[in-house]
């Protein structure tokens, strides 16, 4: 019996650690991007409103995506969902690797979309809620971010790697497409044999009558959008996700306003992007589950405490301040962002959100809870561009500080409506 339960445990710890590659990888492609701009406009022949049009199509097809997958998460078994997810990513990698023309280009950025953001994240997220208990949600989901991370810098490394070895021509790009499609392909497989079919339990109605796999995927849809509890968890992390947007703008900031050195914006850049996430992640999950007991609690102390500071670094003299100690307020700032971002998830167990509707659950946290990235963005960018010089940064800092109070006042009441449920159990 024991050794059973061995057996159990390991496996759920396996299947767990291949899912978090498969999220370090899935986006690698349709982020090509980040690592390789420039080669693509040079052996892709694509201009910068071209890469900008297929990233903003591929957005919106994400946002509508999310929509589909409060339907299709708890319709098809995560054991289907999730490799095909993964396959079908590094079949897209292989027919982007041919250079195809720009049509094809913005559909092969389209199904990417589809595969990454409606196959995979809420199903993913529903299967890391499943595979832990209520006391392992905070660790489980800050453990999850911190090997996304990894993950994700060690694959693109990787990529640059094959694309520096092979002399940085069109031909080292192809590999490195490649090898971005051939990493989630043999994830895809792996997870296949690991990950357990979802239980079914066949449902009748009271003349007897079995009600189909439809019926009941389309009733958990309608009580995951009538559940408030969901939509109170989803709007929270919709005021994270929108401080998050705002974490873009520090490298700008610093650069114009305290004159950062070019050799040190790569330094924060990648503490900022790869080192706090790594770390914020597995602290917020810790303190989460061993301290506080409570991802809601968490999120309320840390909105509190970005709050202030970014209040007070609004009105800073930053044109008199040395330039470690704006380089240290900015890095506290995201590194308590990250150990939200990693946790932002966990509520779903606190309110008690059923766990035969968590696909429905996730799926309607990703759609509610990232769509500031959809135009966000597009506010602050604009603030910056109508108010020149340290003005408009103070605005954005200004905006992002109301998100946080704003997540002060909803984590609050989110844990009174936990009180109430405990109460009256």
């Amino acid at each position: 019996m024991a050794e059973q339960a061995t057996k159990k445990l390991d496996k759920k710890w396996i299947s767990f650690g291949t899912l978090m590659l498969g999220a370090g990888t899935i986006y690698k492609l349709g982020f090509l991007k980040d690592a390789f701009y420039v080669p693509m406009q040079e052996f892709m022949g694509l201009s910068h409103t071209q890469i900008g049009t297929a990233m903003s199509i591929a957005g919106l097809i994400s946002t509508f995506g999310f929509l589909a997958s409060i339907y299709l998460t708890d319709r098809v078994s995560k054991k289907i969902m999730i490799p095909l997810s993964l396959i079908s990513i590094c079949l897209c990698g292989l027919w982007l690797s041919t250079f195809p023309s720009y049509g094809t280009f913005l559909l092969i950025y389209c199904l990417l979309a589809i595969c990454a953001d409606m196959l995979y994240w809420p199903t993913m997220l529903k299967t890391v809620r499943l595979l832990g208990n209520e006391d392992e949600q905070g660790r489980m989901f800050g453990i999850m971010e911190a090997g996304r991370g990894l993950m994700d810098t060690i694959v693109a490394f990787s990529a640059l790697a094959i694309f520096s070895a092979l002399g940085s021509t069109a031909f080292g790009l192809k590999m490195a497409i490649l090898f971005y499609s051939a990493v989630p392909g043999v994830i895809g497989v792996i997870l296949y044999f690991l990950l357990e079919p979802d239980e079914k339990t066949a449902k009748k109605t009271d003349s007897g009558e079995t009600v189909s796999a439809n019926k009941q995927a389309w009733e958990g849809v309608v009580r995951a959008l009538r559940n408030k509890n969901i939509w109170l968890v989803s709007f929270n992390v919709f005021l994270v996700y929108s401080v998050y947007c705002g974490l873009t703008y520090f490298i700008p900031f610093l650069e114009e306003v305290y004159a950062l050195p070019v050799a040190l914006v790569g330094v924060y850049g990648i503490i900022n992007q790869y080192g706090l996430k790594m770390l914020g992640g597995p602290i917020g999950g810790y303190v989460t589950d061993k301290v506080l007991h409570s991802a809601t609690k968490y999120l309320r102390i840390a909105f509190a405490i970005v709050a202030v500071i970014l209040a007070v670094f609004t009105f800073l003299p930053h044109q008199s301040m040395g330039i470690i100690l704006g380089m240290m307020i900015t890095l506290t700032i995201s590194a308590f962002v990250y150990s939200m971002r990693a946790i932002f998830f966990a509520p779903m167990d606190e309110v008690d959100v059923p766990r035969e509707i968590t696909g429905s659950a996730m799926s309607l946290g990703s759609f509610v809870g990232y769509l500031p990235g959809a135009f966000m963005y597009a506010v602050f960018g604009s603030i910056l561009d109508h108010f020149s010089g340290i003005t408009g940064y103070r605005i954005v800092f200004a905006v992002m500080a109301v998100f946080a109070v704003g997540g002060i006042f909803l984590s609050t009441y989110i844990l009174k409506t936990i009180g109430k449920q405990k109460a009256s159990a």
